[in-house]
């Protein structure tokens, strides 16, 4: 079968997110015994690149997942999240596609469920344009079970990420495309660099988890 052909080596060292969907399992898509697994490459075919908001989204919930579920694996469509600030603040909108792709809560275009709701996904994402995110966040977003309303927050803090100054040089050539084969390549290991970082080796305080009520 075909795949698609990355060329970052190091994106197949990164932890997958497993995930129990019963959805999935009920309409025979998968074993009950099964569960999805999604990797960081399913988060950049959603979004058609990668970026420090995309790597960002998938490591705060892979992050926040470990903390409300301990060594149970996760349960999608179970899962409520609320983004602090309206969906236009800095980069809640991109953010929350990988968030939805992975916990399966959606807003108003979410799936209705079956039987009278039963496997909903409709209106389990929220932007609560009234609560501020942290000032020196990316993004600050909640997640809750919905089994038992454990809660916690996350602040994603990238400001510390380090840049190389050729990336500036190097930018609009790839962008543009007017770089040479050798410039853009150079160009994607510089900004992968930073990826590999958040993904792999995080800085303390780029990750902020708070238990909530």
């Amino acid at each position: 079968m075909e795949q698609t052909k990355f060329n970052k080596p190091f994106f197949n060292k990164i932890e997958p997110i497993k995930v129990r969907d019963q959805l999935a399992i009920a309409l025979g898509a998968i074993d009950k015994s099964e569960a999805f697994v999604f990797t960081y490459t399913d988060a950049i075919k959603l979004a058609g690149h990668s970026c420090p908001a995309v790597s960002g989204a998938y490591k705060l919930t892979q992050l926040a997942l470990k903390r409300l579920y301990g060594n149970e694996i996760p349960v999608r469509g179970q899962i409520r999240v609320t983004f602090k600030g309206g969906i236009a603040y800095k980069v809640n909108g991109p953010i929350s596609q990988v968030v939805t792709l992975i916990t399966g809560a959606a807003g108003e275009s979410g799936f209705k469920g079956l039987g009278g709701g039963r496997y909903n996904r409709h209106n389990l994402l929220h932007f609560n344009e009234k609560d501020e995110a942290d000032e020196d966040a990316a993004c600050t977003v909640i997640f809750e079970r919905m089994d038992n309303n454990k809660k916690i927050e996350i602040s994603y803090k990238n400001y510390m990420l380090p840049v190389n100054p050729k990336m500036g040089e190097l930018m609009p050539l790839a962008v543009t495309g007017k770089g040479t084969d050798s410039e853009i390549k150079e160009f994607g290991e510089l900004w992968h660099e930073r990826i590999k970082t958040i993904l792999m080796n995080p800085p303390e305080g780029m990750f902020v988890i708070r238990e909530t009520k």
